[in-house]
């Protein structure tokens, strides 16, 4: 096919990400460290959030979102394309993601494959939760693990989320988990919380924010959480995991590891 001598640079990996305007620093980080891991593979990120884009533009930074970027790498002629889910759960933005690849190759000539979301494996989720567990847990305080849940109950990936929760509380006694909106939300369960917290014995409980990023629902639910705990206990967000001055599980060193995993197993599907 006259076509197909046009693609001839090798393989372009893009991180696809939902964005944030408080951390996006975090997914240059990212690409950086990856971009470090694979010689000779060419990086980009692409963001789905309209509402990110929209605020990063106004700061004049223009990023683009899956279908634009997988474009540019149409046009610039790569062979190979690897499309990162960097979505901790593979529910509704992972989903979009794998439609957007599906339709993609239809009719590019490049050969794009997708990772798996972060959480897609009971066996790789349970050592990440399992060493996250381990790492930031403190004696006498229990832990609120608080995922940000998906609204729609009959959705697709749902079984990661509800294995991650029950993983998480089963651990340890120590060990309580809701999410900001969806199945066991914080607004429902609060109460119930508090009282079993209590009843257990702890004085003082770490929250511990479930987001890859931690942009406005740190700012606002997660302090606001904390906030209604400091009626009964000493409560604190769990603290920093590197640079970033906030509880970012990207910079919890399993995630990047995993995501970097995931996309070594791709690109070696490419048989190269």
């Amino acid at each position: 096919m006259k076509r197909y001598r046009h693609y001839d640079k090798g393989t372009a990996v893009i991180l696809s990400c939902f964005g944030s305007v408080v951390e996006q620093k975090l997914y240059e980080d990212l690409k950086s460290a990856m971009q470090e891991s694979f010689e000779g593979v060419d990086f980009f990120i692409s963001f789905s959030s309209r509402m990110v884009l929209k605020e990063l533009a106004a700061r004049g930074m223009e990023y683009r979102n899956l279908p634009q970027v997988l474009a540019d790498t149409d046009r610039a002629g790569y062979r190979r394309v690897v499309v990162a889910s960097i979505n901790l759960f593979p529910t509704d933005e992972h989903e979009l993601l794998v439609k957007t690849v599906e339709g993609f190759s239809r009719f590019s000539l490049s050969r794009i494959r997708h990772t798996g979301a972060i959480f897609d494996s009971s066996a790789q989720t349970s050592a990440v939760l399992k060493k996250l567990d381990d790492t930031i847990g403190r004696e006498e305080c229990a832990n609120l693990y608080v995922i940000h849940g998906v609204p729609p109950l009959d959705l697709k990936g749902l079984g990661a989320v509800e294995y991650s929760h029950g993983l998480l509380e089963a651990l340890s006694p120590a060990n309580f988990c809701c999410s900001l909106e969806g199945a066991y939300p914080w607004s429902a369960l609060k109460d119930r919380l508090m009282h079993d917290i209590a009843q257990r014995g702890y004085k003082k409980v770490q929250v511990v924010p479930m987001l890859l990023v931690s942009g406005n629902h740190y700012i606002k639910d997660m302090v606001g959480i904390r906030d209604e705990l400091s009626e009964r206990f000493e409560s604190f967000i769990a603290p920093a995991l590197g640079q970033s001055g906030r509880f970012n599980l990207l910079e919890f060193e399993d995630i990047p590891r995993l995501i970097r995993r995931k996309i070594f197993e791709e690109i070696e599907k490419f048989g190269c």
